[in-house]
């Protein structure tokens, strides 16, 4: 990836692009803080990979809000984004500069790439995303980095958690007896922001799973759970089950400093 930054010439496009990634192997807020930034600016594009997602190629997710697949197509942070999104359009897809020439093709006026810092071959305004504390430097699989950390340094800006944008967690539906049931990266992050009381046992699933309606069935009776507590993520591919749901929300509030740096970036244009 070092050698590609030197080799190979970005594509520059007449429209602002700006790419939210982080170093570090899972989460770490990118999908939040893409939300957050298309919520502010109004009628982005949003292009992913679609991770998790069942389907191949350039998929439309959205148009300006309207949903056109399910989220075995889209994959749940896509499908995630379409429904909290009513102005974005989403697309998906393994070649992202395919789906920025299509976006530009079909009017789009801003994109965001969600993890797009690999992305050399797209000129754009890059945002890394860092946790509060990084422990472990090593590159994966000796450590938890992606990439070794000077790579940062192509970045235009670096954004740290509690420093330059916060976590907001809220929950939706809470019971006296829950069943704790994730398929995120890295779920242990979420362990300081659960509530105290009312989980009464867990199931770990692997990043981007997708839940069987007979298994979560057994696993909630032989709990004696009242509810699931979910992440939004997670909502998207288990709320048609029509089973009872506790949601745990997540929203990202990004420093005023910060927005207003993004601000000059797409003025320019």
């Amino acid at each position: 990836m070092q050698l590609r930054r030197f080799f190979v010439k970005a594509e520059e496009f007449d429209i602002p692009i700006i790419s939210v990634g982080n170093l570090l192997v899972g989460g770490s807020g990118k999908t939040p803080f893409v939300i957050a930034l298309a919520s502010r600016y109004e009628e982005s594009t949003i292009i992913s990979r679609g991770y998790g997602r069942l389907s191949r190629g350039l998929i439309e997710v959205s148009r300006d809000g309207e949903i056109l697949c399910d989220v075995e197509t889209s994959g749940d942070e896509a499908m995630l984004m379409a429904k909290l999104l009513p102005n974005a359009s989403i697309i998906v897809s393994e070649d992202r500069k395919e789906a920025v020439r299509k976006a530009v093709n079909d009017g789009a006026r801003l994109i965001i790439l969600d993890d797009g810092f690999n992305r050399v071959d797209i000129r754009k305004f890059e945002i890394i995303l860092e946790p509060s504390k990084i422990n472990n430097s090593f590159v994966f699989p000796a450590g938890p980095m992606r990439e070794f950390a000077f790579t940062k340094k192509y970045a235009n800006i670096v954004l740290r958690e509690d420093r330059d944008f916060t976590r907001i967690v809220s929950f939706s539906n809470l019971k006296d007896k829950m069943l704790l049931v994730m398929a995120i990266s890295n779920p242990k992050r979420l362990i300081p922001y659960l509530p105290k009381k009312g989980i009464i046992a867990k199931k770990i699933l692997p990043d981007h799973a997708y839940f069987d309606e007979e298994v979560i069935l057994t696993l909630l009776r032989d709990s004696g759970a009242d509810s699931l507590l979910v992440t939004q993520k997670d909502v998207v591919k288990i709320e048609k089950f029509m089973l009872p749901l506790s949601i745990m929300h997540l929203r990202i509030e990004i420093k005023k400093s910060i927005l207003k740096e993004i601000d000059e970036y797409i003025n320019i244009y």
